[in-house]
């Protein structure tokens, strides 16, 4: 077995997999909605197509430009920085970590390409309670997300292990 299968990169193509899927998904609301188009889909649910030249929750959208550039560099970097991590990392005995800097690494990657593509990234999950909107997120978003809820659940999991192995 080859080093690349044993290490963390064996969880790359469910990297690339949800790259694609969060591409497709951005395009076809760009190909089918106009900027601030919104169709309900439930009563708490709307596609919205939105542009966010900021990070999480539209932090830092306000700002001139500058935003665009640093995120996309961050990006890029920590984008590399995952890639390298996988590489060192055992795919079966750290297969949480290994699949939430995966998840983590398709967000980046994801919303890098809309940065250097358009100058924003395009948001449409619309979830809201009445008239109490939560910020718009697309997959790479939920990719993100997740992963850091894997990155917590990991190291709560070493943490017991440590906890219990000097106990």
């Amino acid at each position: 077995m080859s080093e690349a299968v044993r290490s963390g990169w064996r969880w790359l193509p469910m990297a690339l997999v949800l790259i694609g899927v969060d591409q497709w998904t951005k395009g076809l609301v760009e190909t089918r909605f106009v900027y601030g188009e919104s169709l309900p889909v439930w009563f708490w649910l709307d596609i919205t197509r939105l542009h966010n030249p900021g990070a999480a929750f539209s932090f830092l959208a306000a700002q001139d430009g500058w935003q665009v550039h640093f995120l996309s560099v961050l990006a890029a970097v920590v984008s590399v920085v995952l890639v390298v991590w996988l590489r060192k990392l055992d795919a079966k005995r750290e297969g949480l970590l290994a699949s939430a800097l995966s998840l983590v690494l398709a967000g980046a990657v994801g919303n890098l390409i809309d940065r250097l593509e358009h100058g924003y990234v395009v948001d449409f999950v619309h979830v809201h309670w009445n008239a109490a909107y939560f910020p718009a997120f697309n997959v790479a978003d939920s990719a993100i997300t997740v992963g850091a809820a894997f990155l917590l659940l990991d190291a709560l999991r070493e943490w017991r292990r440590e906890r219990s192995a000097g106990a």
